[in-house]
């Protein structure tokens, strides 16, 4: 059986296939990706070619194996305090927020977790020497595999050299015996924390508004028109003053009318209008 690699068509169909489901765009540039994530999967249903287990995707008659695929083929790349500047604009903008409502942040593509835990951390800090309001703070993907590790809150010590030492004493346990090299969130943040598998590309939930949503170096795997419909999703789940947080090296600018920036890949509606 040889499946070193796809031929145009067995690209095309999963190309497409990944685009209907989850809006995400691949290009050629990726059949050698799509290949190394896939190739346990199409030896496990005992098939012989990648078009065989594409078909099987396609038919919609594998919802396991379909989610499966969809796991191994999006990019869950993420730290804790990834691009700090953000959580200083975080900072300034609960400082501000009234007391009398909970202040409400949603990780719209959360991954493993790290960004929900980071946000958690920070609304935690201001909130014990009373500069926030009671907080909450939501995770969401499309992959239920790094939700999974999302809501476990368990790390390797590596993944988590971005944490303050005061933070890291404060809210993070360290593990012993079996765990040791390991860390697990405190339960006090992850009982603040909620999870929930949503794809961005389909209508949303009811949901109520946030304060603040990140979605950020998420954008770079959609196309225009998918990008435009995501983001205009998540401006109606905020707030009126509700702040979106996109990767700092990349840009609304052109996509969306009607917003103002407040900061580095920080965008608020324009209340002029």
């Amino acid at each position: 059986m040889e499946l070193n690699s796809l031929d145009e068509l067995e690209f095309a169909t999963i190309r497409d296939w990944l685009f209907d489901k989850v809006g995400i765009a691949l290009t050629s540039s990726k059949k050698a990706l799509i290949c190394s994530r896939l190739f346990k999967r199409v030896q496990t249903a005992g098939l012989d070619s990648y078009g065989a287990y594409f078909a099987q995707l396609v038919s919609d008659q594998f919802p396991e194996e379909a989610q499966v695929a969809i796991n191994l083929l999006t990019t869950n790349e993420t730290y804790f305090f990834r691009e700090p500047k953000h959580f200083d604009m975080l900072s300034e903008i609960v400082e501000k927020a009234p007391r009398s409502s909970i202040f409400r942040v949603w990780s719209a593509a959360c991954s493993t977790g790290e960004e929900v835990y980071s946000i958690a951390m920070t609304l935690a800090e201001l909130q014990r020497v009373a500069r926030a309001p009671k907080w909450e703070v939501r995770g969401s993907d499309v992959s239920t595999r790094v939700l999974e590790v999302a809501q476990g809150g368990h790390y390797g010590l590596e993944r988590t050299e971005s944490i303050s030492p005061t933070m890291l004493k404060r809210y993070c346990l360290s593990g012993t015996g079996p765990y040791e090299g390991t860390l697990l969130i405190d339960r006090s943040l992850r009982d603040k924390t909620a999870f929930a598998q949503i794809n961005l590309i389909e209508p949303l939930p009811h949901l109520i508004p946030f304060n603040v949503i990140f979605l950020r170096n998420v954008l770079i795997y959609f196309d225009p028109p998918v990008k435009r419909k995501i983001v205009t999703q998540l401006l109606d789940s905020l707030t009126p003053d509700g702040v979106l947080f996109v990767g700092m090296a990349e840009t609304l600018n052109g996509l969306i009318d009607g917003l103002v920036t407040v900061g580095p890949g920080a965008y608020r509606r324009d209340r002029r209008g």
